[in-house]
């Protein structure tokens, strides 16, 4: 423990602020949370800007100030490598991931295992994708505990408990939709905080060449050395982040899933991959690296004394006034609560649809299982604050390395090979899923033997990078062989499921044939009609209609005017009967409650489908 403070009460006061206001800024959006459907997809209203911030503010979880910084004084420009190396995934994500658990309304990524395979891989995965929610959480709770003890002198277990029980809190009260709120608040304050920390070190380091000039040469490549050095080698990081860990955040987080069921539509889930991986991860990237070669540079020019480690708080310390180091401090709670809420959100959703639904609670309504949600969401964060001293007795970036390498190889191919090779069967899949996984965990007994022909040449050193890539080619191998041994499934089963099969997908979700025009927004007034009994049914003017180029029985979107609010206050409608008044929407008291509409509200109306 220490036995002073990094700071000064002003900074504290700064800290203590941000994170009450952050905690009664999530348990306010509980007024919109009242099914199970609110609280793990926020009603899937949500606008793409609105979710591209929320999931950047997932991205960077509070490991990542304190673990890439340390990269970054380690081994300088290319600690931005594993922000980097996501773009292939982008067109896999956006073209046949998101269209198929969006239009085939996919809760759970093990729901999407027993859909597209069978019961026992569902049980596999939901095992599996558990295992890896609940880590993560854990790892996100050890980071603060260690920056606490650091600025505070608080042990670890105590600041980790700390930030569990205010996370906890919001996520019980308001689920996604208090998650994404203040996770977009929090994205925007990481990005400024280490966006900011970073311009104003080149400052005062006396301009962007005068800091360049004080890296050494061996910072100033944007990748690292093919095979070194071996804890950061191209080869090592591309195959633990690039592949594995990534493919595992596209794929098999349900934290991310959910973030993409948030959305009001497709398109709007394609604009959001697009400009959250291609635009926001890049800033991202700078946000958590800067530091450390801010810190690199200082140092090298005598005016800081610091290891890597503490790269980040140091360098902040010795940059910021009284009052604004407060508000880097806030940006790495900002971090931290930003990745554990949508984890703890994410287990809920896995318990409440894959195993209390199924198995424990039978026939309980909606009401039941949101009370459960809710339970479980306080247990999600008790597990994973239990984890904490396990994750503690590794460094940040090496326990990370270690969880992520060591779980995700298997289930990401699974999901993988079963999007794109029709082929791909039940059979294969959980041999893939659970034979991969033994390999995977036989690998730490017998690393040399199985992970020693595929280190190239960087030695034990390397291990726990390239389990990654032990475990993706094992598990692939053993997915090929399996498939070619077996008899493929009816095309009936797999439809909507697999690459190729996106319009099947949009039949199954509208009910009908999918109305692809393009039209136009129409500009209407809300008629709140108690006649109409169906909660989704919509009467429109033939004009409205005819400016959206829709027609009875398509599905429809009604927002507010103004576009600040990101979604927030609308709903989904289908149109029903014609509204004989001009420029009036008639729905039903429940869809007007659902999207906070009143008589007399003017909305904008646009056609989904």
């Amino acid at each position: 423990m220490t036995d002073h403070f990094i700071g000064t009460n002003l900074d504290y006061i700064v800290v203590a602020i941000y994170f009450f206001v952050v905690l009664g800024f999530g348990l306010f959006f509980g007024r919109y949370t009242s099914t199970t459907k609110d609280f793990f997809f926020g009603g899937q209203r949500f606008s793409w800007w609105l979710i591209s911030f929320s999931c950047v503010a997932t991205l960077v979880g509070s490991y990542s100030f304190i673990k890439y910084s340390a990269a970054g004084f380690r081994y300088g420009i290319c600690s931005t490598q594993s922000y980097l190396n996501d773009w292939f995934w982008v067109p896999i994500t956006v073209l046949l991931w998101i269209p198929i658990i969006y239009y085939r309304k996919i809760l759970t990524i093990p729901e999407y295992m027993e859909h597209r395979f069978d019961v026992k891989t569902r049980v596999a995965a939901t095992f599996v994708i558990l295992l890896y929610l609940i880590g993560y959480i854990g790892i996100n709770l050890v980071t603060l505990g260690r920056t606490l003890e650091t600025l505070v002198g608080w042990p670890i277990l105590v600041g980790a408990a700390v930030t569990a029980v205010a996370v906890a809190a919001y996520v019980y009260a308001g689920g996604q939709t208090a998650v994404i709120m203040t996770d977009l608040l929090q994205g925007i304050i990481l990005l400024l905080a280490g966006l900011g920390l970073f311009f104003v070190g080149v400052y005062h380091l006396g301009g962007f060449g005068e800091f360049w000039s004080f890296l050494p040469q061996s910072h100033k490549f944007i990748f690292s050395e093919f095979n070194s050095p071996a804890k950061f080698s191209f080869v090592g990081i591309f195959a633990q982040d690039g592949l594995a860990n990534t493919g595992a955040f596209m794929l098999m987080n349900q934290g991310i899933i959910m973030r993409f069921m948030s959305l009001k539509s497709v398109k709007e889930a394609r604009k959001m991959t697009i400009f959250w991986i291609l635009v926001l991860a890049p800033l991202a990237a700078l946000a958590v690296s800067g530091a450390g070669w801010i810190a690199k540079a200082l140092v090298l020019k005598g005016e800081l004394d610091t290891d890597a480690g503490d790269s980040f708080i140091k360098v902040a310390h010795f940059l910021c006034y009284p009052g604004v180091f407060g508000f880097i401090l806030a940006a790495l709670t900002a971090a931290l609560m930003s990745t554990a809420d949508t984890l703890i959100n994410a287990v809920s959703a896995i318990f409440v649809n894959d195993v209390y639904r199924p198995y424990i609670g039978k026939g309980a309504n909606d009401k039941q299982c949101l009370k459960v949600a809710k339970i479980s969401s306080l247990l999600a964060a008790g597990l994973g604050l239990a984890l904490v001293p396990l994750f503690a007795k590794d460094t940040l970036y090496g326990a990370h390395a270690m969880f992520t390498a060591a779980v995700t190889p298997p289930i990401v191919v699974v999901i993988l090979m079963g999007l794109i090779w029709k082929r791909y069967n039940q059979h294969a899949a959980f041999a893939t899923m659970v034979a991969g996984s033994i390999l995977v965990f036989l690998s730490f007994k017998w690393d040399n033997a199985l992970i020693g022909p595929l280190d190239f040449g960087m030695g034990p050193e390397s291990y726990k990078f390239m389990r990654a890539l032990f475990g993706l080619i094992a598990s692939g191998v053993i997915g090929v062989v399996v498939t070619l041994m077996t008899k493929p499934q009816p095309a009936e089963k797999i439809a909507g499921l697999v690459a190729g099969s996106q319009i099947e997908a949009m039949r199954i979700f509208k009910g009908g044939e999918p109305n692809r025009k393009i039209g136009k927004k129409a500009s209407l007034t809300v008629k709140i009609d108690e006649t109409i009994t169906e909660a989704d049914l919509s009467l429109v003017p033939q004009s409205a209609l005819n400016e959206m180029a829709a027609g009875k029985g398509d599905l429809l979107y009604a927002c507010h005017t103004s576009w600040w609010y990101g979604g927030l206050r609308s709903v989904h409608l289908k149109a029903g009967g014609l509204a004989v008044e001009e420029g009036l929407l008639h729905i039903s008291p429940d869809a007007a409650a659902s999207a906070h509409f009143y008589d007399g509200q003017q909305i904008l109306l646009e056609k989904i489908m």
